[in-house]
């Protein structure tokens, strides 16, 4: 496993610790259920165990690591339910963010959606699956912005790190790419023309397609076990 940080980025060493993890975790390379060893993870990063315990912490918080009893620190599985949970909530987000936008977004805003909707198929044709989830959070965010509504951007942006790794696992699936793009450029087009229940019904369908394809997913992994 290749588990470094990143020096170019001058932020705490507890947050660059966290955030080298969460990568792994969020890549699969921390699989689901491994074990985070304090010492044998600051060995690897070249740091003392303390950002790593404070690291280790801040994952729990995102529910990326759970502590298990008499075991200590784990990246946690994804689970049916817990996805179930995490994109109702962003349901019912995305979907008053749509309606929202439609009505109030102004032509900056457009233009970042336009050029937002581009640099996410252009990441999706060169299949690199860390640029397109990056491409694919930042075309929500604008979406999220053009709202205008401080309280729902700001509990938009939390909810965004808790759906990060079910988002990785819908996009790392290649075979899926055709039909994001697609359905991008339908909930681009719908909020330039200002049409709410086109925007609605194609965010819907979004998130519904992703929810099935990650839990089709899962259970193929789950599978794999038993066999």
């Amino acid at each position: 496993m290749k588990l470094e940080i990143d020096q170019s980025e001058y932020l705490p060493l507890r947050e660059l610790v966290f955030k080298a993890l969460r990568k792994a975790i969020i890549k699969g390379e921390l699989a689901p259920g491994e074990r985070l060893m304090e010492e044998k993870l600051a060995k690897k990063l070249e740091v003392s165990r303390t950002p790593v315990r404070e690291a280790i912490r801040m994952l729990e918080l995102e529910g990326l690591v759970v502590m298990i009893p008499r075991r200590g620190a784990e990246v946690a599985k994804i689970t049916i339910q817990d996805l179930k949970d995490a994109l109702e909530v962003r349901m019912a987000i995305e979907d008053l963010s749509v309606r929202l936008a439609c009505d109030r977004i102004n032509e900056d805003e457009k233009e970042i959606l336009k050029q937002r909707q581009k640099a996410f198929e252009d990441a999706a044709v060169k299949k690199v699956v860390m640029e397109m989830v990056e491409c694919d959070e930042k075309f929500h965010d604008i979406i999220f912005e053009a709202t205008k509504n401080k309280r729902l951007i700001s509990i938009a942006h939390s909810l965004r790190e808790q759906v990060y790794r079910y988002r990785f696992e819908y996009i790392k699936d290649f075979s899926y790419h055709e039909k994001l793009i697609s359905e991008h450029r339908a909930i681009t087009e719908a909020i330039l023309d200002g049409d709410v229940d086109a925007a609605k019904n194609m965010m819907k369908t979004h998130i519904f397609d992703q929810e099935q394809i990650i839990i089709s997913n899962i259970s193929k992994e789950v599978e794999k076990e038993y066999e």
